[in-house]
């Protein structure tokens, strides 16, 4: 059995793709998926699975999604093995800083991190910092200067699409739930 994190794409922003988070994690355990939880209102579904295959997930859960809500949400798997490593190789500036904002971007495949980062642009430095491990990419810039920041413009773009962004606290919590479950 594996530990993965579902994370909703877009879900309960502004009052639109609305979805009840109890009614969310019933349709998870009707699925057949074990452990569930969600944390949040924000579309974070930890759960338990015999599928390894993470394509195989993504497609199951979009599909329990479209036909219990109506609604066509993009999701992407992440394992609680690859968030835990991502987490130990994430920058020592990450989330260390009070004044800034610390962001975790999840890349949806088949959308590769590179591809991601060649359509951004280079970070720039005096603004933002950036780094990545696989699929996950860590960004911090200060609050001051945040709409100064490269990547707080990738709202908007073609790439927008094929990410999904977490804070730091929501990162971590996350982490400290699939580590009790494991």
């Amino acid at each position: 059995m594996t530990t993965y994190i579902a994370l909703l794409r877009g879900v309960n922003v502004g009052g639109k793709n609305r979805v009840v988070m109890a009614t969310l994690k019933e349709r998870f355990e009707q699925h057949g998926f074990t452990n569930v939880s969600t944390y949040l209102n924000s579309g974070n579904v930890l759960f338990s699975s015999e599928e390894t295959n993470s394509l195989q997930l993504t497609e199951d859960c979009e599909k329990l999604i479209e036909s219990e809500f109506g609604l066509k949400i993009i999701v992407t798997i992440v394992s609680a093995k690859m968030l835990l490593e991502a987490l130990e190789q994430m920058p020592e500036w990450w989330n260390t800083d009070k004044e800034s904002k610390h962001n975790v971007i999840f890349v949806i495949p088949p959308t590769t991190t590179e591809e991601v980062i060649e359509s951004v642009g280079e970070a720039k430095a005096e603004y933002e910092k950036v780094a990545y491990h696989e699929r996950v990419i860590f960004w911090s810039a200060p609050i001051k200067t945040f709409s100064r920041s490269r990547w707080s413009k990738i709202v908007g773009t073609k790439m927008y699409s094929r990410i999904t962004i977490r804070n730091a606290n929501t990162v971590n919590k996350l982490a400290e739930l699939v580590q009790k479950n494991n």
